[in-house]
């Protein structure tokens, strides 16, 4: 049978062999390493049996140590007095010691227990502090949010005044102003209605302009829309109209609004895009003018 009889047996044997060579070329380069020996430290000790000595040669044998001379007999009896002596200094110093360790440990667990007062003590100023800190945290984030709620709500009193028609009061005097310009003011005439719905024209009835303020203009066509509400009062439109007569925009409950009930304004604005008035080229590109639509009750 042959051995490499199939073209997987050929791949294999090729990718084993290429496998060892690369392994036997890391081991030569990587895997063999040589280590030199340690560095060898301290000092050369001489052999000896003893702790003293003296001379130039070095004996064999083990050197038999010098005997003590003799003792008398009376140094002998001096030693047994003062070791019969002995006990009682020791018995002395023995109290002394155990009253000073006493006072010792007496000063050991008084000191521990005053760090352990002080430790107690700074836990609960911290504890304190903490505490503090959350109500201080706790106070201004309420505070932020009154303060918020307070901003909201003077956005929605002047959003309000401004669609009641821009007044607003303040230190008692009345602030604001009212027309169709970008110039900030009170448009109008000093002997015109306040509650009038036209800023054109000299005062009176007018001709041909039906009383919605667009100057050189008579209406064609108009509608209204009924309210889904019992409600009554009268709602003024402010409306832009182009040349051809259409209206293109509609901002209800401007000034002279007696009644801002969102039931009539959505009503109030539908009826206005209902308006339509006659065709003219040298009309200005965009007229502004008003449309006041009465409600009453039971329509």
């Amino acid at each position: 049978m042959p051995f490499l009889d199939t073209e997987h047996k050929k791949k294999s044997f090729t990718l084993t062999t290429i496998l060892l060579s690369v392994l036997l070329l890391l081991l030569f380069y990587i895997g063999l390493t040589y280590m030199d020996p340690p560095i060898e430290n301290g000092i050369t000790v001489n052999f000896g049996a003893m702790e003293f000595g003296m001379g130039e040669e070095q004996p064999i044998k083990k050197i038999k140590s010098q005997p003590a001379e003799p003792v008398e007999e009376q140094e002998e009896e001096v030693v047994e007095e003062k070791t019969a002596a002995q006990p009682e200094e020791v018995a002395e110093e023995d109290l002394t010691e155990k009253a000073t360790e006493k006072v010792l440990t007496q000063e050991d667990e008084e000191s521990i227990r005053i760090k352990q007062q002080e430790a107690a003590k700074r836990e609960a100023e911290e504890a304190a502090r903490k505490k503090q800190a959350e109500a201080e945290k706790l106070a201004r984030e309420q505070k932020a949010v009154e303060e918020k709620a307070q901003r909201e709500k003077e956005a929605k009193k002047k959003k309000l005044d401004e669609l009641m028609g821009g007044l607003n009061k303040s230190d008692g005097e009345i602030q604001g102003g009212e027309g169709d310009d970008n110039r900030p003011g009170d448009k109008g005439q000093p002997d015109g209605d306040p509650y009038a719905t036209s800023y054109y024209g000299d005062p009176g009835s007018g001709s041909g302009t039906g009383g919605y303020g667009l100057s050189g203009r008579s209406l064609v066509s108009k509608g209204k829309v009924q309210q889904d509400c019992n409600e009554e009062g009268r709602v003024v439109v402010k409306i832009t109209v182009d040349r051809n007569g259409k209206v293109i925009d509609a901002t209800p409950g401007v000034k002279g609004t007696t009644n801002n009930d969102p039931c009539l304004l959505e009503p109030a604005r539908k009826t206005a895009f209902l308006h339509k008035w006659n065709l003219d080229s040298k009309a200005p590109s965009q007229q502004i003018g008003f449309v006041v639509v009465n409600f009453k009750l039971g329509e």
